[in-house]
């Protein structure tokens, strides 16, 4: 990986779960979607730790095991405004709301949430109800590194105001096609926000979701963007 991660931990639990420890001992999680994760592997589906969860929106295949490890592990949990709300009403006793375009501290995290174009209903009792808009999350440690998990998305314009205002050196974009953007529009995502390293997500967990890193790697070999492929489970820094 050329970004040094300067401490950071970065874990890929397959679809768009990650989890990141931090050198202050902080172990976070975006998008808990680990016990039924199919492409998590048998040996990372046991949560030991997590002091926060980060949620992008309501999609079970993205907080399908947020209530259960918020409840298990105390963890504080950050959301859109009526999906952390949803959260509190099923028991989670610590989140921290916020909205687009907004920023908060959590403990030495700034969290800056930011768009995305995607839908947001969270499956409740065989009902779909409303859990506030899709949104993607720029994260600053304090050892300076930034980061962008763009959650479930399509590319869109202002991804180049991601870029100006925050400059994240590393993005998660999804690639996987049909649900969300597939290599085409991440290849255009990925010369809009200009970071230096860009790691696939959201691909190979349905066999619809048919886009790969090879695609998007050749796709954009003329930016000399770093696409890093991370297999589930593996850990870089």
């Amino acid at each position: 990986m050329r970004i040094d991660l300067r401490g950071l931990r970065i874990t890929w639990l397959g679809h768009a779960t990650f989890r990141i420890d931090t050198p202050k001992d902080v172990t976070l999680i975006i998008d808990p979607w680990v016990m039924g994760n199919p492409a998590c592997p048998p040996k990372e589906r046991a949560v030991k730790r997590a002091d926060l969860l980060l949620c992008t929106h309501g999609h079970f295949d993205h907080i399908g095991d947020a209530v259960a490890i918020a409840k298990q592990h105390d963890s504080q949990v950050v959301g859109i405004f009526e999906l952390c709300n949803w959260m509190q009403s099923k028991g989670v006793g610590r989140i921290a709301a916020m909205n687009k375009g907004g920023t908060q501290k959590v403990g030495n995290i700034s969290i800056t949430m930011v768009h995305a174009d995607h839908s947001c209903g969270i499956l409740d009792d065989g009902k779909i109800i409303y859990g506030g808009e899709a949104c993607g999350y720029v994260l600053e440690f304090d050892n300076g590194v930034k980061l962008y998990h763009a959650g479930d998305t399509n590319v869109f314009g202002d991804m180049a105001l991601i870029r100006e205002l925050y400059a994240p050196e590393i993005a998660m974009l999804p690639i996987g096609d049909h649900f969300t953007m597939g290599p085409r529009e991440a290849a255009h995502a990925c010369r809009l926000l200009q970071a230096r390293t860009v790691i696939p997500m959201h691909f190979g967990t349905f066999p619809m979701l048919s886009g790969t890193p090879g695609a998007l790697r050749k796709l954009i070999e003329d930016t000399g963007i770093e696409v890093l492929e991370l297999k589930p489970g593996e850990t870089v820094g």
